[in-house]
């Protein structure tokens, strides 16, 4: 039996928010996609794109990316677009580039900045979420925010979503989803970068720490650090030399 949706609140005044604020009026203020503003070609097709630029991200729209089928559903009326985000979201290509990457906390934060355009609450919403997560899996998570209330009345049936909360640092769907703390621990390029690659193999640390305990050549540097003074043989010629001086005499004097 799937476990309830845990309850949870806004932990800041900002979270209640609707608007941009200032930015309403001016440059900032995001562009609502509505299919009920469709009078041509062109305009479906801005709609197509601002879903991709939503879900996927500006950086990952890329041709084989693209769901084909769905946009020709959503051209021909056979589908709203609340099932073309819901497509997207669903997609082997949004599971490779963003469900895959993260844990569930994260994956939480970036479905809601995507879906609902706003960033989790607070730890309590992650958590919430990441049990929906857990028990229904993520198609099953996708569905709770898609038929949420929330959804609901923020875009309905024909609405794109866009970010609707204030907009702080930069807009949700450009938010990177493979440079979280945790990707960047197992598979980031900090250990995949040649350059440590060639220090691990090649430098005179890492070929010490191979060596087996008792190698003379761990200790090279200690012996070099006791600069021992050289007791090398006397340079003595053998005119120097009392032959006389040097042979023994018994007794009595020399004639």
């Amino acid at each position: 039996m799937a476990l309830p949706l845990l309850e949870y609140k806004p932990s800041s005044q900002n979270h209640r928010v609707k608007s941009f604020g200032v930015a309403d009026q001016n440059e900032n203020t995001p562009y609502i996609y509505r299919i009920e503003d469709v009078s041509s070609y062109t305009d479906i097709q801005s709609i197509i794109w601002a879903a991709y630029r939503q879900v996927f991200s500006e950086h990952e729209i890329l041709k084989f990316n693209r769901q084909v089928t769905l946009e020709s559903q959503l051209k021909t009326n056979a589908i709203s677009v609340r099932d073309f985000i819901r497509g997207l979201a669903k997609s082997e290509a949004f599971y490779r580039l963003v469900v895959s990457v993260n844990n569930n906390y994260r994956l939480v934060d970036i479905t809601l900045k995507r879906l609902l355009g706003r960033s989790s609450y607070n730890k309590e919403e992650e958590i919430a979420w990441s049990i929906v997560i857990g028990t229904k899996g993520f198609s099953g998570f996708v569905d709770a925010l898609l038929d949420s209330e929330e959804y609901n009345q923020s875009f309905g049936e024909n609405t794109v979503p866009y970010q609707r909360k204030r907009l702080v640092d930069r807009p949700h769907n450009l938010v990177t989803p493979r440079y979280g703390e945790d990707f960047q621990e197992k598979a980031g390029t900090v250990q995949t970068d040649w350059r440590f690659t060639l220090d691990k193999f090649y430098s005179r640390k890492s070929k010490e720490k191979r060596l087996a305990e008792g190698d003379p050549r761990k200790f090279a540097d200690l012996a070099a650090a006791i600069n021992p003074s050289g007791n090398y043989g006397q340079r003595l010629s053998s005119f120097d030399i009392d032959y006389l001086a040097a042979v023994p005499y018994r007794g009595g004097n020399r004639r």
